[in-house]
């Protein structure tokens, strides 16, 4: 029995017990691999969003992505001008696949975004997405504490590089565009192509051919993406690089329910459910977020609007 300065002590043999096992269970539960909090549990060793830092020291960084963007804290930037869209309307035919961590589809280097503030055009490279359980929340940023059933990233890399690993060596090599969902009433037919192939890729490693498909089906018209947000960040998924400038938009993309809890019948690596594929937002650590003129003009005309309705109201005889 352990002694202290001649007087035995007595410890219960719980108190001695539990923490050994902790210790144990921590021992057998933390693998090399990172895996999602939803994916974490001792029959599927891995590395939950909280150790990621395991898997790779730039996840521990100071410029970490997602966070929560607090609206009243951004700062109008007259430079974040509407963006160019060149061949986003181009129609190709790609590979949707199950990468055991999301549903990600490769983009000809065709479709390039320019403007927006951006330092030079960067060119599409691929999509995939982020959703909640069953079409509740699933976003990796939130709006004023808000978190969306899911979000889209289109990454893009400097037109000049061919491929992304040397983009990432470039503070702003990547371009992410984020894009948000709401539940809707109804379907929206233009996803489709996407929602017909999840049947074919439930499983880890699984991919099937994309019927026709382009990137400006998939998001909101080009006269809806004047109001944005923007921010120095990094990849949302280990090994977190710190190279991408982000813009995340604020009209919203619908989807009906049942398309939204398509996405939670795919699977992992392990085999569990693929659901709740977001990491926690992180902190800002001084960083700022800036807001485009559309974020104010949108706002200013709902305080038109509203004076208006006021001013008609109390010209109204009683």
């Amino acid at each position: 029995m352990p002694e202290e300065g001649g007087a035995t002590l007595y410890f219960p043999v719980g108190q001695l017990i539990l923490p050994a096992l902790l210790a144990s269970c921590w021992t057998v539960c933390s693998g090399a691999d990172w895996c999602y909090q939803s994916d974490f549990s001792c029959d599927h060793p891995c590395n939950g969003p909280k150790n990621w830092n395991h898997a790779n020291s730039n996840c521990d960084g100071k410029q970490q992505s997602p966070i929560n963007i607090v609206t009243r804290k951004t700062l109008k930037d007259e430079r974040l001008t509407p963006f160019k869209f060149d061949n986003y309307q181009q129609i190709f035919k790609g590979t949707i696949k199950n990468n055991g961590h999301s549903v990600q589809v490769g983009v000809p280097h065709l479709s390039t975004v320019s403007g927006g503030g951006l330092p030079t055009s960067y060119k599409a490279v691929q999509f995939h997405l982020h959703w909640g359980n069953n079409g509740g929340p699933g976003s990796e940023h939130t709006i004023d504490g808000e978190q969306y059933p899911m979000e889209l990233h289109i990454v893009h890399m400097k037109h000049h590089y061919s491929d992304l690993t040397t983009a990432l060596s470039d503070a702003e090599g990547v371009a992410v565009l984020g894009f948000f969902y709401e539940k809707s009433n109804r379907a929206n037919g233009k996803y489709d192509p996407i929602i017909n192939a999840l049947r074919s890729i439930k499983n880890a490693n699984g991919n099937t051919s994309l019927l026709p498909v382009s990137l400006a089906q998939l998001i909101p018209a080009e006269q809806n993406l004047t109001s944005y947000y923007r921010y120095k960040g990094s990849l949302t998924t280990p090994g977190c690089t710190e190279a991408v400038v982000w813009t995340l938009f604020e009209s919203p993309i619908p989807l009906s329910i049942e398309q939204l809890r398509m996405f939670s019948e795919l699977k992992f690596h392990s085999g569990n459910s693929m659901i709740e594929t977001f990491r926690p937002v992180q902190p800002l650590n001084g960083r700022q977020v800036f807001r485009s003129g559309g974020a104010v003009i949108l706002a200013s005309s709902a305080l038109l609007m509203a004076t208006i309705a006021t001013a008609l109201g109390l010209s109204q005889p009683n």
